[in-house]
């Protein structure tokens, strides 16, 4: 089963999307923060990262940077979920070492097929 780290500092979205993931067979695991979501990748080694950007302290760009440039978590593929949807942002999170960019509300089959792609 694979394993999904969410890094996102809101409760209800975290809630939305482990629902999601859960009922197509992932396992899940959490982190409110940027901060405790590059420390935890670095623990639990999961499959992908699914990151928001806007949060305290250490904000998505950064810890996605953090992550893809680290040497233990730079094989992690991140997708970065955000309700930040311009261009420019997108263009940033991808060159920060995302492999997707996700605008929220996100579609269960979309995110789906996402996830799919960058575990492949």
């Amino acid at each position: 089963m694979p394993t999904v780290l969410i890094v996102d500092d809101s409760p209800t979205e975290t809630h939305k999307l482990t629902s999601v993931l859960e009922k197509n067979g992932f396992s899940v695991i959490t982190a409110q923060t940027g901060e405790s979501g590059v420390e935890t990748a670095k623990k639990e080694k999961p499959d992908v990262v699914l990151m928001d950007i806007v949060m305290p302290g250490l904000n998505g760009f950064q810890a996605t940077r953090q992550l893809s440039k680290g040497a233990e978590t730079s094989s992690i593929p991140v997708i970065i979920v955000t309700t930040k949807d311009q261009e420019t942002d997108r263009v940033w999170g991808l060159r920060q070492g995302a492999k997707a960019y996700l605008t929220k509300p996100i579609e269960e089959k979309k995110l789906m097929d996402t996830i799919a792609g960058v575990l492949s």
